[in-house]
């Protein structure tokens, strides 16, 4: 058969002419995009918080020291529920243009993994890691325990059981909780006591827990009154924010390493050149001095990863806690 024609052409004539074509149609629409970015934002972000206690706290410091590298505020709005199910819901349901983001977490994985969420985290397209916070071991000042071997021994040596208190299951301090466990082989001397959001300090000092596995910032405050004393930190190497307690894992759960990372994501589609602008933003933010300010008196560490390293931390992560959530019996 002959060649198709085309406009009196032949396709191996006309396809140089028409790619010639394509490309300078592409670098147009490329240049307006990039020109739209320059003017972005026209409006005010809107960020989605999906958690209270200190995750809410960063996100203000946050989206204030952001918003003095934009045209417009950074707005921080609490949607909180469901494990940060109801905000990645909302947030995933607006426009892909950069005015609705949301300050995302592991959580993202769990929410997904045990069935709260019914996208996973393919649906965000990562801007930048922001922070990190391993989680602590507290315990009363007069516990008599000065150590994560301390409580391993009680446990192993007592006839009653320990009651450790997470926030609830599926949560990123539970599986901390359950893994840290059950490498010491004491799980089963454990009654998990899940407690509300931001109350682990009172439930300790009430003495309704023996034993709080709880983000650092929520005992700051106590440690320095001398009431809670924090035994180790789940992260692989020491925090810098708590430069004198030892890792979890040197403390009897060996090769424990789990931190909770924060960071912002936009819904997917969101254009390259706008994720690039909030990025750029996000990282002044994340190297202000207000922000550092603010790690050292909340307890957290500065941890700003570009998007693509980012998106690459997430797709791991989210490996790593669907394996973890199937050992606990809670992945759908």
């Amino acid at each position: 058969m002959g060649t198709t024609k085309l406009s009196g052409l032949s396709n191996s004539k006309k396809s140089p002419l028409i790619m010639a074509r394509f490309a300078v149609i592409a670098a147009g629409l490329g240049f307006i995009g990039q020109a739209a970015a320059q003017g972005f934002p026209t409006k005010p972000v809107e960020m989605t918080v999906l958690f209270g206690t200190t995750a809410q706290t960063i996100s203000q410091v946050l989206a204030d020291q952001m918003s003095k590298s934009l045209p417009q505020p950074v707005v921080p709005v609490s949607r909180t529920g469901g494990g940060g199910a109801i905000g990645y819901t909302h947030v995933n349901g607006m426009k892909p243009d950069g005015y609705n983001i949301v300050w995302n977490s592991n959580s993202i994985s769990t929410a997904f993994h045990t069935g709260a969420l019914k996208v996973d985290y393919k649906a965000f397209t990562p801007i930048a890691r922001i922070s990190l916070e391993p989680v602590v071991v507290a315990v009363r000042a007069d516990s008599g325990w000065n150590s994560l071997n301390d409580i391993a021994n009680a446990m192993k040596s007592g006839k009653s059981k320990v009651r450790i208190g997470a926030s609830g299951k599926g949560s990123f301090t539970h599986m901390a909780t359950f893994s840290m466990f059950k490498r010491m082989g004491i799980n089963d001397r454990i009654i998990y006591a899940p407690y509300d959001e931001g109350k682990a300090p009172v439930e300790l000092l009430g003495n309704r827990v023996d034993i709080a596995v709880q983000w650092p910032g929520q005992f700051v405050s106590h440690v320095k009154a001398g009431t809670i004393k924090i035994l180790c930190v789940s992260s692989g190497k020491k925090s810098s924010i708590l430069p004198d307690v030892p890792t979890c894992s040197d403390s009897g759960a060996k090769g424990l390493d789990l931190t909770m990372w924060r960071g912002l994501a936009a819904p997917a589609g969101t254009p390259p050149a706008v994720i690039e602008r909030l990025q750029t933003a996000a990282k002044a933010a994340a190297e202000s001095p207000a922000f550092k300010s603010a790690a050292e008196r909340i307890g957290f560490e500065i941890g700003y990863l570009p998007a693509k390293e980012f998106g690459d931390l997430i797709a791991k992560d989210d490996a790593e806690i669907a394996t973890l959530l199937t050992e606990i019996g809670l992945k759908k």
